[in-house]
């Protein structure tokens, strides 16, 4: 299992090589994002934003029947509205921790991942899922709209309408339509969402460091601007790495006909 580092009672991270495993780790309640569950989140991906050895993030629930439900509304529902007011900062921390994280992320997600449940998902690169995923934000059922990022992240994995769509309509998608619909990227065998994204986490880690965080910055910062403006972000990321120990490691590496050794510098 590697070694694992607790954040207060409901996050683990687990260490795999380069991958690190982000556990959402409150079974009792399918994962329900609780303030204080929100606050280890958080704790979480400052220190793994600032972990050179982390080359790749997989998010992961040790729930067998759900990934992770959204909210805790029965937490919610003792709550007046200056509490509300006075926790909704630390809420959206948990989600743009997720979103932020500067290396590759991959969510493996089986069962239940609902309203924040999806947008924790959705704040990753990838996502992978198994034949028990059912994803969805149906905030708009019970009063509220997506929070955690959801009306920004969905119409830009799946355009506008259909983003429109699933958040008027509060439905909830099962696991086929969720891959032909592109809510989730890779459709695995049943029970193997975290195994699969875990091996897929080694595959992108066998890559420069460098290059991958790069790559991801190019990526993100570019969506959205126009073709110009979007090709001054690549170039301007491509030169961050072009001088780079790993850049010089790759290319010797390649003309050696051997693995890299990444220095990650």
């Amino acid at each position: 299992m590697g070694d694992e580092q607790r954040y207060g009672e409901y996050v683990a991270v687990r260490r795999h090589g380069h991958v690190v495993e982000l556990v959402l780790d409150r079974p009792k309640a399918m994962n329900a994002v609780s303030t204080e569950m929100a606050r280890s989140l958080s704790a979480a991906c400052a220190a793994l934003a600032e972990d050179a050895e982390a080359r790749v993030v997989v998010l992961t629930s040790t729930h067998e029947r759900a990934f992770c439900v959204g909210a805790d509304l029965k937490e919610r529902n003792s709550f007046s509205d200056a509490d509300l007011r006075r926790q909704r900062p630390t809420m959206r921390a948990s989600y743009t921790g997720v979103l932020e994280l500067p290396m590759p992320t991959v969510a493996a997600v089986h069962g239940f991942a609902l309203g924040g449940g999806f947008e924790l998902a959705l704040s990753c690169d990838l996502i992978v899922a198994d034949p028990t995923a059912v994803v969805g934000l149906p905030e708009v059922s019970v009063g509220v709209i997506p929070g955690g990022g959801g009306t920004q992240l969905l119409p830009r994995r799946v355009g506008a309408a259909r983003a429109a769509e699933l958040i008027f309509s509060a439905r909830r998608v099962a696991a086929p339509e969720a891959r032909e619909l592109g809510l989730v990227d890779l459709l695995v065998g049943e029970g193997e969402a975290r195994t699969e994204a875990l091996a897929l986490g080694a595959r992108i880690a066998a890559n420069s460091p460098v290059g991958l965080r790069a790559a991801k910055r190019a990526l993100r910062l570019g969506h959205g601007l126009d073709l110009r403006a979007g090709l001054e972000v690549e170039d301007a990321a491509w030169r961050t790495v072009a001088f780079s120990a790993d850049r010089a490691e790759g290319v010797a590496a390649f003309n050696e006909k051997r693995k890299p050794q990444w220095p990650g510098e």
